[in-house]
C-alpha cells in the first residue's frame, strides 16, 4: 500500500513538472500580453512601438505584463509590418584598428542608451564581402546602416540601401566619398594646427615620421604639415618625411636614423600614438629626450615631439608630447545622433560632417 502511494505521488510530481516545462517552453505572444494586461492587442502594439496616445497607467500595465510573461518582441516581424525594428546595422572594415574600436564603443554606448540594438559585422577589405554584409543587414530589416572604414564600392552601397529605403551613413578616417552621408575627422586641419604650434615654439626644422604612403589619412595629414611649412616659408625636405610601420621598435629605429642623417632637426611630428611612443624611446636612446620648450632651449640636445591621437585627453600618455586629438569615441556619439536623425526624419539630407581636432599640450 505504502509503495502504491509513493508511486502515485512520484507520478503526480512528474506530471506537474512536465506541465511546468511545457508552459515555460511555450512561446509567449502579443495576445498573451494583451490578455494579461486586460487590453487589446492593438494597444499592446502601440505601447511597444512607442506610438499613439496611451495613458501612463495602461502603459504600465502592458510593461508589467511583458516583464512577468518574459515576452520577447519579434523585431523582424515588426519591421515587416512597417514599424521600426530598433536595430542599427554596423559594418566595420577593420575591427583590429584602435580608431574603429573606439568609434564602435562610443556608437554602441549612445545607441543602447536610446534603447537601440547594434548588429555588428566585420566588413573586411574585399568589396564583394562588404556588399554581402550590407545585403545581410537589409534582409534582417534594420532601421539604418553605418559603414565604418574606407570603401571602393560606396556608390553601390548607397544604391542598394536607397532601394530598400534604409538610411546609410559612412564614418571614416579620411575623405573618400563625395556623394554619401559621411562623418570624418579633419586630418589636414589637425596637421596644420600641430605644425603651427611647433613653429610658434620656435622650431623651424620639423620632420615627419610614420604611416604608409598608401594611406589616405596619412596623405591628408602630410598635406597639412607641408602646407603649413610653406605658409611660414620654412624648409621642406623629402628625406625628412619618413614612412614607418605602426611599431614602437620600428619608430625608435627610424627616428634614430633620421637624426643621425639630419642632426639639426629640432621637432618631429608622429603619425599616431604608437609611433610617438616609439620615437620617445628612440630619443631617450639617443640622449635627445623630447621637450615642450622652445628651440633656443633644446636645440642640439632635445627634440620636440608632436603626434595625432584617436583617444580622449584622459587616455593620453603622460609624456612631453603635444597632441592633436580627434577622439574616436566622441565621433561615435556624433555618429549615433546622425543615424537617428536620418531614421526619424526621412527629409534630412545627406551631407558631410567634419570633426575638428583639438590641441592638447603638456602642462
Amino acid at each position: 500500500y505504502k509503495d502504491n502511494v509513493l508511486i502515485k505521488r512520484f507520478s503526480d510530481l512528474i506530471i506537474k513538472e512536465s506541465r511546468h516545462h511545457m508552459a515555460v517552453a511555450k512561446k509567449i505572444t502579443i495576445n498573451d500580453v494583451a490578455l494579461a494586461a486586460g487590453v487589446s492587442v492593438s494597444t499592446v502594439s502601440l505601447v511597444l512601438s512607442g506610438k499613439g496616445r496611451i495613458s501612463p497607467a495602461t502603459g504600465q500595465r502592458v510593461n508589467e505584463a511583458v516583464e512577468q510573461l518574459g515576452f520577447v518582441r519579434n523585431r523582424q516581424a515588426s519591421a515587416l509590418r512597417g514599424g521600426q525594428s530598433g536595430v542599427i546595422g554596423l559594418i566595420v572594415r577593420d575591427l583590429a584598428s584602435p580608431f574603429y574600436a573606439e568609434l564602435t564603443a562610443g556608437l554602441t554606448e549612445a545607441l543602447e542608451a536610446q534603447g537601440r540594438m547594434v548588429f555588428l559585422l566585420h566588413g573586411g577589405r574585399e568589396p564583394e564581402q562588404l556588399l554581402s554584409r550590407l545585403d545581410m543587414l537589409l534582409t534582417q530589416g534594420v532601421d539604418g546602416v553605418i559603414v565604418a572604414g574606407a570603401s571602393g564600392v560606396g556608390s553601390e552601397l548607397c544604391e542598394r540601401a536607397a532601394q530598400k529605403g534604409v538610411p546609410l551613413v559612412f564614418a571614416s578616417r579620411a575623405s573618400y566619398l563625395d556623394e554619401a552621408d559621411t562623418l570624418r575627422p579633419d586630418n589636414m586641419q589637425a596637421a596644420q594646427m600641430l605644425t603651427e604650434h611647433l613653429i610658434h615654439r620656435g622650431h623651424q626644422r620639423i620632420a615627419w615620421l610614420g604611416g604608409k604612403s598608401s594611406s589616405l589619412t596619412r596623405a591628408e595629414r602630410v598635406g597639412g604639415y607641408c602646407s603649413t611649412l610653406i605658409k611660414y616659408g620654412l624648409p621642406f625636405h623629402s628625406e625628412w618625411v619618413v614612412e614607418c610601420e605602426s611599431s614602437q621598435k620600428k619608430a625608435a629605429e627610424a627616428i634614430g636614423t633620421l637624426l643621425r642623417n639630419s642632426p639639426t632637426i629640432s621637432a618631429v611630428i608622429c603619425y599616431n600614438d604608437v609611433i610617438a611612443m616609439g620615437a620617445w624611446f628612440g630619443l631617450i636612446r639617443a640622449g635627445r629626450q623630447s621637450g615642450e620648450g622652445g628651440v633656443e632651449t633644446f636645440f642640439g640636445h632635445q627634440v620636440a615631439l608632436g603626434a595625432f591621437a584617436d583617444v580622449g585627453e584622459n587616455a593620453l600618455d603622460d609624456l612631453p608630447i603635444v597632441w592633436a586629438t580627434t577622439p574616436a569615441r566622441e565621433m561615435g556619439y556624433t555618429l549615433a545622433d546622425r543615424i537617428m536623425q536620418r531614421i526619424e526624419n526621412t527629409d534630412v539630407q545627406a551631407g558631410h560632417q567634419i570633426v575638428a581636432a583639438r590641441l592638447v599640450t603638456v602642462k
